[in-house]
């Protein structure tokens, strides 16, 4: 599977062309405003840039294009935290160098700069570490040995991509948390938020991106 590369067509927006992905027929971001939606999901979802720090670890379960990562990046930069931001990604379907390039063209203002060679291979910069896993996150997030701060779940909907929403991957999720470690996705689905409760997640339900009406968010409870 670390072979398989994203399959993809393109869709025209008002803001610029759109990957979509023909393996699960689900956009890699918002058809309206995907730097909004990473905002509003992922940061905002767990209180950044408020609990940054040196050594901050987020980990991810689908890179994409890296729009996740450089809107992070740039929140980062831009809350004057000093050291370095950590980002482990896990990826089963990376995407073309080109590609990827392309699906960034609409968001200018993000440090796509520090994608100077292809993302997928791991970057390194004065202020963050970049860490992308190929393969399927059933198997390598339990090998994985590091823990996260917070947890940005971005996979393709669950409808169409149910193997990275399973309650066995979402246990490894909650395992390789730090304790009050946090998550954020744009889903819902109850059955997500369920398997993220048995993974020791208190989990919440709150106002959505868009026309997403909701999205989850969660803290690790403390250990009993």
């Amino acid at each position: 599977m670390t072979d398989q590369t994203a399959q993809l067509e393109w869709r025209d927006t008002d803001a610029g062309a759109v990957p979509i992905s023909t393996r699960f027929e689900d956009p890699y971001y918002s058809l309206d405003n995907g730097l909004a939606e990473t905002q509003h999901v992922f940061l905002f979802g767990n209180d950044l840039p408020n609990r940054f720090a040196d050594g901050f670890h987020i980990a991810e379960l689908g890179f994409g294009t890296g729009l996740n990562f450089l809107a992070t990046l740039q929140s980062f930069r831009a809350s004057g935290t000093t050291g370095k931001l950590r980002f482990t990604s896990f990826e089963a379907y990376p995407m073309a160098f080109t590609d990827l390039q392309q699906a960034l063209q609409p968001y200018p203002d993000l440090p796509t700069d520090v994608f100077a060679s292809d993302p997928t291979d791991g970057l390194s910069g004065e202020d963050f570490d970049l860490t992308v896993i190929t393969g399927d996150a059933r198997e390598t997030l339990p090998n994985w040995q590091g823990q996260a701060d917070a947890w940005f779940l971005d996979g393709f909907s669950p409808a169409k991509n149910p193997e990275l929403w399973d309650d066995a991957l979402m246990k490894e999720v909650g395992r390789h948390t730090k304790p009050n470690g946090t998550f954020a996705t744009y889903t819902a689905a109850g059955h997500v938020r369920r398997a993220l409760t048995d993974a020791g997640f208190d989990v919440t339900r709150v106002k959505g991106f868009g026309r997403k009406r909701h999205m989850s968010v969660g803290t690790k409870r403390d250990a009993e």
